[in-house]
C-alpha cells in the first residue's frame, strides 16, 4: 500500500514539474530586440527565486520523516515549488542573459560565460538535491552575478 502511495506521488510529482517547466519557458523574455532590459531586477528575481529554493529544501528536509496526508500533501508542493523556482532560474540565465545579454568579445565574456554557467549547475543540483546546502550553493552563484548588474544609476 505504501509503495503505491509513493509512487502516486511520484506521478503527480513529474507532471506538474512537466507543466511548471513549460510555462516558465513560455514566459521567458522575447527574443527580438525591444531594448527594454533590466539586469539588476532579473538578478534579484533570481535572488528570490534562490532563496524560495532554500526555503523549500528546509522545509522538504522537516516533512520528510512525517506519514500523516497533510505532511505529505505539503512534502510534494514543496518539491514542486522548489523544482518551479530552480527552473525559472535556469530559464532565466539561458533564455535572457546568455542569449541577449552576453556578448562575445566582451573583455571578460570568458569569466561571465563561466559564473552564468555556474547558476544553471547549481540550480540544477539544487533540483536534484533537497538538502539546503544546495540551494545556499545557488544563491552564491547568482550574488556572484551582481558585480555585473548594478542597480540602475550605480555603475
Amino acid at each position: 500500500m505504501q509503495g503505491m502511495f509513493a509512487k502516486a506521488i511520484l506521478v503527480t510529482v513529474l507532471v506538474a514539474v512537466g507543466i511548471w517547466g513549460a510555462a516558465s519557458q513560455a514566459a521567458a523574455h522575447c527574443q527580438v530586440p525591444c531594448g527594454i532590459y533590466d539586469d539588476h531586477a532579473r538578478v534579484q528575481a533570481m535572488l528570490e527565486d534562490g532563496v524560495t529554493v532554500e526555503k523549500s529544501a528546509r522545509l522538504i528536509t522537516e516533512l520528510a520523516g512525517k506519514g500523516d496526508a497533510q505532511s505529505r500533501n505539503q512534502l510534494v508542493r514543496w518539491v514542486m515549488n522548489k523544482e518551479h523556482h530552480a527552473q525559472k532560474i535556469i530559464a532565466t540565465i539561458s533564455d535572457y542573459f546568455l542569449t541577449q545579454r552576453l556578448k562575445p568579445g566582451q573583455k571578460d565574456y570568458a569569466e561571465r560565460l563561466q559564473r552564468h554557467h555556474a547558476v544553471i549547475l547549481a540550480a540544477m543540483k539544487a533540483k536534484q538535491h533537497a538538502e539546503v546546502q544546495y540551494g545556499q550553493a545557488l544563491q552564491e552563484s547568482i550574488q556572484a552575478l551582481v558585480p555585473y548588474y548594478p542597480a540602475p544609476g550605480h555603475d
